[in-house]
């Protein structure tokens, strides 16, 4: 645009000056004169006397008219190239998502804003869960630090803390409605070589509450395994939160969400609900299994679900 505006400002200052505008005509006009001169020059073997050559007009009012000429092709140019970058404009807004126009005034689709999230360092030399030397898939920052931050305008569930950021076992295990299932799941984590439980909670203002649990066990080949018995796609869950009487395999939840090498599989309670509805999403990514838990009464939203198992599994990946 710029380039393009300059070409257009440049050659509009010649008629002020007069030299730029009439360069090029002059030697148009010298070019035709040698011509004329020279075939007079010529000798010829006839001496067939020669017409006097017609009168040359006065080159002042073509030199004006073609300025003109030049102008209005000018200005016939600007305005196709204006025209041209206001339809690339207008493509451009209407083919970007809503959200990439910066101003651009939309109605929430129910996202909530996170503050901008980062991965935690790595200790020195250390490679990341899914680096080509790293086989056993270990994530070496510290897990706590894993954890998704709560949104704006959340208030912190600080029974989740835990002692020193670890939560103990049985407070994980009571997310889950069946005793029976408590003690299977608890003896499963113990087999498999549980190291500890970091956990994160909040409530936002419309009332969903949401919950979410890292467990780290000491190598990926564990938690593939969890992850194969304990939440398969497209098939119930074995184990059911609380408050979830009756859940399926959640086929609404955005492909095009999946981060590269974790394993996600959510859920969603069916209805009729009870006093509220449940989401949860088991999570496999590296040494690292997860669970997050949203419910709200009435409904809850798929948008902030669907967020949260995404940003989670992002800073997992």
């Amino acid at each position: 645009m710029t380039e393009q505006r300059q070409q257009l400002r440049g050659p509009a200052s010649g008629p002020e000056d007069g030299t730029a505008a009439t360069a090029p005509e002059t030697t148009e006009v010298t070019e035709a004169t040698e011509a004329t001169e020279a075939t007079d020059v010529t000798d010829s073997p006839d001496p067939t006397p020669v017409p006097d050559p017609a009168p040359v007009p006065d080159p002042a009012p073509v030199l004006k008219d073609r300025r003109a000429l030049r102008a209005v092709l000018r200005w016939t140019a600007a305005v196709v190239v204006f025209a041209a970058v206001g339809a690339g404009s207008a493509y451009g807004i209407v083919g970007m998502e809503r959200t990439d126009v910066p101003g651009l005034a939309t109605e929430s689709d129910g996202r909530w804003a996170y503050p901008t999230l980062s991965k935690p360092p790595l200790p020195s030399g250390s490679p990341g869960p899914f680096a080509e030397t790293n086989q056993a898939g270990t994530h070496y920052a510290d897990l706590r630090a894993l954890l998704l931050p709560a949104p704006e305008g959340a208030t912190e569930d600080k029974a989740l803390r835990g002692s020193d950021g670890w939560l103990a076992t049985k407070d994980y295990l009571a997310e889950y409605e069946q005793e029976g299932h408590r003690e299977e799941l608890g003896q499963k984590l113990l087999d498999h070589g549980l190291r500890h439980i970091a956990a994160r909670g909040w409530t936002t203002p419309d009332g969903t509450r949401t919950r979410v649990y890292l467990l780290q066990f000491n190598t990926a080949a564990v938690v593939d395994q969890l992850m194969a018995t304990e939440a398969v796609a497209f098939a119930p869950p074995v184990h059911q939160v609380r408050g979830a009487a009756e859940a399926e395999y959640d086929e609404g939840f955005p492909q095009r969400a999946a981060v590269s090498q974790v394993q996600s599989t959510p859920y969603a309670e069916t209805e009729p609900y009870g006093p509220e509805q449940v989401r949860f999403a088991h999570i496999a990514a590296g040494d690292v299994y997860a669970l997050v838990v949203q419910s709200r009464k009435g409904a809850a939203a798929a948008v902030p679900f669907q967020q949260t198992v995404t940003l989670q599994s992002q800073l997992l990946g």
